[in-house]
């Protein structure tokens, strides 16, 4: 019964935001088509101001992954991965999650073809993918374009919150879709 309120409320989320979004524009009288184009062409501005971190960062994950690090890593994490419920074989996509959408997405596809996306590694995969953050992408690419400089406590804060992502998928998938 929860997962049919769930998916019902799933298939609506979208089309319901974006019809509020337009009818509250137009009782307010604001050019809502006109404010659309303003904005995609200020975003296509920004996609352009970025490219240079973009590259920077990809490179930086290639090198990651390349050197071995990333095997390192997710040896080591996998221990403490393991004692809180998230299954060994998604812990190389959950430390990915944090450097790249596009790498945690090519594990999840992979795990995808393994274990099949309605099995408990899938559906923890797919969950930590919506509860989770490209942090260091962020960083690197949003703090970057903008010039800034000294990130304070944005990187603490992003991976505390990409953690509490990775415990409550696991907690949700348990919870809502059963082991």
């Amino acid at each position: 019964m929860l997962t049919q309120i769930v998916n019902i409320i799933s298939a609506w989320a979208i089309p319901v935001t974006i019809l509020g979004i337009v009818t509250y524009g137009y009782f307010k009288k604001v050019k809502v088509y006109e404010t659309f184009t303003e904005g995609a062409k200020e975003g296509f501005t920004t996609a352009v101001t970025i490219i240079p971190f973009l590259v920077a960062m990809l490179v930086a994950i290639g090198i990651f992954r390349a050197s071995g690090s990333m095997d390192y890593l997710t040896e080591v994490i996998a221990p403490a991965a393991k004692l809180i419920g998230i299954p060994p074989e998604a812990v190389p996509m959950a430390v990915m999650r944090s450097l790249s959408g596009g790498g945690s997405q090519g594990f999840m596809t992979d795990l995808f073809k393994t274990y099949g996306p309605d099995s408990f590694i899938g559906r923890v995969a797919a969950t930590i993918m919506g509860s989770s953050e490209t942090t260091f992408y962020v960083l690197a690419v949003y703090f970057g374009s903008v010039a800034i400089k000294n990130t304070r406590h944005a990187l603490p804060t992003g991976l505390i919150g990409d953690v509490v992502g990775l415990i409550s998928s696991v907690f949700a998938v348990r919870l809502l879709l059963g082991p």
